[in-house]
């Protein structure tokens, strides 16, 4: 799908939610290519999520909008749906399979605190592990707060990833990083997705991987970037912040980056965040989207898996 004709048409898709919506952004295969299973299966999904001010007023326009997109949790009101969302999972509240605009798709809905809390801590690294990754943002407002933690976001993903790599390095080792940061513990890599979905996510997309990344790595003392020859040297013995403001975190990386078990201690890290949250979230999408939707989508993911692993063996 060419984006330059896909915007307009997101656009056209959000008119049929309550306006009421700070960021809004489109992600996964439909948006941005990928290899493997994926860039075959008929019928594909479009997956969006939803950042809003305040979910109780939004949800409940929504029910008046689009009832039928909620499973039976919808009889319980707003403000029961906000309370799973907000207090169950990594704080998305997901309503899949929707035809929508002649278009098959998926979205969450996550409160704007939540969410900026998740880009600045990595609390679950749900939310905040898509937006390392190219999205295609539908609509942004003006809260500098957000904007603010969606750039740190991707600073600490480049940070996480030098850790995990050597001093010399190419471009693709670090979006390869970047990418399966999110996946690191997630139990739906065994179970539901295919084994090289970050490979699959990364190779046909290194230029947009390369238009979110180029001015960190350009400004990170961290790093010598040689973009045309698409290679990296690490410089260990430079942190990001300047000498003495945050003295405690750089003895702190100095020590870490020399250790010869770094890149395995922030996997370590990483799976500990990422295990519970998936594990959870996953049990909630039976309640939101109920057990008849459950079982289609579990039934898609496990026949785009299947399928990967086909085309690989034969």
């Amino acid at each position: 799908m060419a984006l330059q004709s896909s915007g307009m048409a997101f656009r056209k898709i959000l008119t049929h939610f309550p306006e009421e919506v700070s960021l809004a952004f489109a992600y996964g295969s439909e948006v941005f290519r990928q290899a493997g299973a994926s860039a075959s299966q008929k019928n594909p999904m479009l997956d969006f999520v939803f950042s809003v001010d305040d979910p109780v007023a939004w949800h409940s326009k929504n029910l008046e909008k689009n009832w039928n997109h909620y499973s039976f949790l919808k009889r319980l009101g707003p403000r029961i749906i906000t309370s799973i969302q907000n207090n169950y999972g990594a704080g998305v509240y997901y309503n899949p399979l929707i035809m929508c605009d002649g278009r098959l798709i998926k979205y969450g809905v996550i409160s704007t605190k939540t969410l900026i809390e998740d880009l600045l801590n990595w609390n679950n690294l749900y939310i905040a592990g898509r937006l390392q990754k190219p999205v295609k943002i539908v609509t942004i407002n003006e809260n500098v707060t957000l904007r603010s933690a969606l750039d740190k976001n991707l600073q600490s993903a480049v940070i996480a990833a030098f850790l995990m790599l050597p001093e010399s390095f190419s471009e693709e080792d670090l979006f390869l990083e970047i990418a399966g940061l999110s996946y690191s513990g997630d139990f739906r890599m065994v179970i539901g997705e295919e084994k090289t979905k970050v490979m699959n996510i990364v190779k046909p997309n290194i230029a947009h991987f390369r238009e979110l990344y180029e001015s960190i790595l350009h400004e990170s003392p961290q790093v010598v970037y040689k973009a045309q020859q698409g290679r990296l040297e690490q410089q260990i013995n430079y942190i990001v912040d300047p000498p003495g403001k945050n003295r405690d975190v750089e003895e702190t990386l100095l020590q870490t980056a020399h250790d010869p078990d770094c890149g395995a201690v922030v996997r370590l890290g990483l799976s500990a965040i990422v295990r519970p949250s998936s594990i959870s979230q996953s049990t909630k999408g039976i309640f939101t989207a109920g057990m008849k939707k459950s079982v289609i989508y579990s039934s898609r993911k496990l026949h785009k898996m299947w399928k990967g692993w086909l085309s690989k063996t034969f």
